[in-house]
């Protein structure tokens, strides 16, 4: 029977297909993933019942449907999502002309290159293990097209033997090939995929609605001591100009120049940060860095950038220090942080005095400041009340309910108010400590904002409001798990003993830890990696390295070889020693097989030797063939067999 008409080899060939294409349901157009399901299911019909198939008419109509669905979601086929599609939509219609073995072994390839699209939306190690399952499957699939006897599970297991043979190569290859950077032109662009984060402005509810997020933001490991939580502000956009209600940066932050240079005192903290794939190339680092690496600038408000996309995961080697001293600065400076609104209302000038904001040096404003904050009835909550209008002036004299940027914002407007220049940062505070891998998880419920003040000889002082109203936010992490919209924040105990007993928590950490060595080791193994892992075992230079990748190549592929070539002949297929007895019995009449020679090809050569058993030989030989490589070998069959070479005598 022809393959590409044989129900069990379809079945088992759409079915792989199916898991190949199953992932990209969270990646692409609904649009798209649907006409491939249409399409999919369209064929498993037709295994059943091929007059149901579509005549050529039909599949020219289905060709103009996708081209047209691509076009309309896509607006052309470059690019990831583009590109992806095009495959996953040609495997659809690809399908539909299944007539001869070789469409089958396109099909093959060609969904070997959608199972590979995967990684260009997600590169964890889940995935990279359901990509390895799904190779074997399509593996097992050409395996079991070129089977005589075909078999599910033998097909997946001389399947996943092909691959584990070829995971020692490939992690030699992975190690020592030179790692070439693609050229930035031939990079797949894809700027319309939103994520989630910090932006460039504030308003009332902006960083609110990222409370409730455990998406991942970036994780860090310490090189020595790791800071306490309450110096754990991760530095992001600084926000200068407020229209009374929003708050953004000024413009022109790298044409501008420090007045006076910074100077660090105390401990240093050195740091490895892996950012996740952002859409600003913000990198956060810890408040405030001193040293890092090209091409990353820092702007004149202390903020890191990248000098490209920050599009995929990245790691960078960080110094700074908690305590600092910014010094003077600039007149243009000077004006920014004091910019208010045209109109300051009656009832803020009043708090201001009554603080003694106009008649008091600026610590001690601040500190009467963050007592009122205390002693009167605010709270801190991540679901406060809607402030469309003077949001400020509504926060502090009517709701009191408010997030870490109602505080800060609020603040730095009544500092600014008493002529004290002023500032809202934002960023992330804290940070969620793996004992496991030793190091940090910032998430997006970390976001936090809080303000900095220009004091006399100490330059911009970090102040943080919310920590005046909810200090346990600055100590501890919010426990994500046990939030509820519109309920109490709950915060992670903070009990050594406790964690130690919560096997959830430890297996959620351990997995983490992995997941944070994947993202380090494999994913972000690009040249500059290789060449310091390199330099560890000595090797420096390019030559070197292809020559030992050569060296282990060899060594593999020996290794292989003696085992695919001297393996020992297994007996255990009771039809062939039922064959090697009839072989010892043609042995007698001193006629032996050659090594090689087809069973076929030995009968049809000691037939005219032994005419009287020419008849017998045939029979044998057919039970034989038809046994061993026939495609439904029976017991019944065995048995005849069996009896045949039982009673053959020479």
């Amino acid at each position: 029977m022809n393959p590409a008409q044989n129900k069990e080899i379809l079945i088992f060939l759409l079915s792989s297909i199916g898991l190949i294409a199953l992932p990209h349901i969270y990646h692409l157009n609904l649009a798209v993933f649907g006409f491939f399901c249409v399409l999919l299911a369209w064929r498993f019909i037709g295994i059943w019942k091929p007059e149901r198939l579509p005549t050529f008419p039909i599949i020219l109509l289905l060709i103009v449907c996708g081209m047209a669905i691509l076009y309309t979601q896509h607006r052309g086929i470059l690019g990831r999502d583009g590109g992806t599609s095009l495959f996953l939509v040609a495997l659809g219609l690809k399908l539909m002309e299944i007539k001869s073995e070789r469409d089958l072994y396109l099909i093959n390839y060609l969904a070997f290159i959608v199972a590979a699209s995967q990684f260009l939306y997600e590169q964890s190690i889940l995935m990279a293990a359901y990509i390895l399952f799904v190779s074997c499957v399509l593996l097992a699939t050409l395996v079991y097209i070129n089977s005589y006897v075909a078999q599910t599970a033998t097909s997946l297991k001389k399947a996943a033997v092909i691959i584990a043979q070829a995971i020692p190569m490939t992690i030699v290859v992975f190690i020592l090939f030179p790692r070439v950077e693609a050229p930035r032109w031939l990079l797949f662009q894809d700027d319309h995929q939103a994520r989630m984060g910090l932006s460039d402005s504030m308003e009332p509810g902006s960083i609110t609605d990222l409370g409730m997020s455990d998406e991942l933001v970036f994780r860090v490991k310490f090189t020595g001591d790791i800071p306490a939580p309450n110096q754990r502000y991760w530095r992001g956009p600084v926000l200068t100009q407020t229209d009374g209600k929003k708050w953004t940066q000024v413009n022109d932050l790298f044409n501008q120049s420090y007045s006076d240079k910074t100077i660090f005192s105390g401990p240093a903290y050195q740091y490895t940060l892996l950012m996740e794939p952002q859409e600003k190339n913000w990198v956060y680092a810890l408040d405030l860095p001193a040293e890092y690496p090209q091409p990353i600038r820092q702007n004149a408000n202390y903020q890191l950038i990248l000098l490209g996309r920050l599009d995929k995961r990245k790691e960078f080697k960080l110094t700074s220090y908690p305590r600092y001293n910014t010094g003077a600065i600039s007149t243009t400076e000077y004006q920014d942080a004091r910019q208010l609104p045209s109109a300051t209302s009656d009832n803020i000038k009043q708090l201001v005095s009554q603080l003694h904001g106009f008649d008091s040096t600026p610590e001690v404003f601040i500190n009467q400041l963050l007592n009122h904050f205390r002693k009167e009835d605010f709270h801190y909550t991540l679901t406060p009340p809607l402030m469309e209008e003077n949001p400020i002036e509504t926060f502090l004299f009517e709701t009191r309910y408010g997030f870490c940027s109602h505080y800060a914002s609020a603040f730095v407007y009544l500092m600014r108010v008493a002529n004290i220049p002023a500032r809202v940062v934002t960023g992330y505070q804290g940070g969620e400590f793996n004992e496991v891998g030793n190091f940090l998880e910032i998430k997006q419920a970390d976001a936090h904002a809080w303000a900095e003040v220009w004091l006399d000889n100490k330059g911009w002082v970090r102040v943080d409001p919310t920590a005046a109203i909810a200090p346990e936010r600055i100590e501890k992490n919010i426990d994500i798990n046990r939030l509820v919209p519109g309920g109490l924040i709950s915060y992670a105990s903070s009990g050594a003993g406790q964690s130690a007993f919560n096997l959830l928590k430890q297996a959620r950490q351990l997995w983490s830890n992995v997941d944070y060595n994947w993202q380090r080791w494999v994913i972000n193994y690009n040249n500059a990696n290789q060449s310091s892992f390199m330099s560890s075992f000595g090797i420096k230079d390019m030559k070197t390295m292809v020559y030992w990748m050569m060296v282990f190549v060899g060594i593999i592929t020996a290794i292989l070889s003696l085992f695919l070539l001297y393996q020992r002949p297994k007996l255990t297929d009771r039809t062939l020693i039922v064959y090697n007895r009839f072989l010892k019995k043609i042995a007698k009449a001193k006629l032996t097989k050659n090594t090689g020679e087809g069973a076929r090809d030995f009968a049809e050569r000691i037939k005219p030797k032994l005419p009287e058993q020419a008849t017998n030989i045939e029979e044998i030989t057919t039970a034989f063939i038809d046994q061993r490589y026939g495609s439904k070998p029976t017991e019944d069959g065995f048995k005849r067999l069996h009896r045949l070479v039982a009673l053959f005598k020479v």
